[in-house]
């Protein structure tokens, strides 16, 4: 993927207004393929446009290449920031594993099951990703720093570790279902089962 890629730039024609109505179908055009299991590097401008209903010249209007809607595709995956309530570190990380499974999440936790394979070989592509999900791990991250701040966690704690252990099998259980845990019921047992070696004792 080359690294001139301009994907956070407006893109349209001199003169002709961008239509968001289109740009999210075509956006959601990819994404659709994605979850369908095709790969970043299978995927065509002709195939996009097939699934959007749209013409190329629409989708080059907005994106000079294939690497430039993909990282848009993927961005549009994410939603706004989660804000935690700060009312206690357990209620805040159930709440953030819960955000990461509502039905829109589940949906965009395949599409990235599907882009792992690109994301392994595609240096800039895999930069890119890292760029958008970073922001979300830093959420977590201070939760758990004002955990320790609060003396609710240990003072010790690794915060880097103790974040991937909670992200992890979010991540693993949307793609391979290898537990029974109920899924009303799996963001309070996985943060329980974190806070029983990270809580302050």
């Amino acid at each position: 993927m080359s690294s001139s890629t301009a994907a956070g730039q407006e893109r349209k024609a001199p003169g002709r207004p961008r239509n968001a109505q289109a740009d999210e179908t075509i956006l959601d055009a990819v994404l659709g393929l994605l979850s369908d299991g095709q790969s970043a590097a299978a995927i065509s401008i002709e195939a996009v446009a097939a699934k959007a209903g749209v013409g190329k010249a629409t989708i080059y209007r907005r994106w000079p290449n294939k690497d430039a809607l993909l990282i848009d595709a993927v961005r549009s995956m994410k939603g706004p920031l989660p804000e935690p309530a700060g009312i206690s570190v357990r209620d805040d990380l159930i709440a953030l594993i819960k955000a990461n499974r509502t039905p829109r999440a589940q949906r965009y936790s395949k599409v990235t099951a599907c882009l792992l394979p690109d994301l392994y070989r595609d240096t800039e592509l895999a930069r890119m990703y890292h760029a958008f999900v970073e922001p979300r791990r830093e959420v977590t991250r201070q939760v758990l720093r004002r955990g320790i701040a609060t003396g609710e966690l240990r003072p010790d704690l690794d915060v880097e570790l103790t974040q991937l252990m909670l992200s992890a099998p979010g991540m693993m259980q949307s793609m391979l279902r290898l537990t029974t845990v109920p899924e009303d019921q799996f963001a309070e047992n996985l943060v329980d089962a974190v806070l029983r070696g990270a809580a302050a004792r």
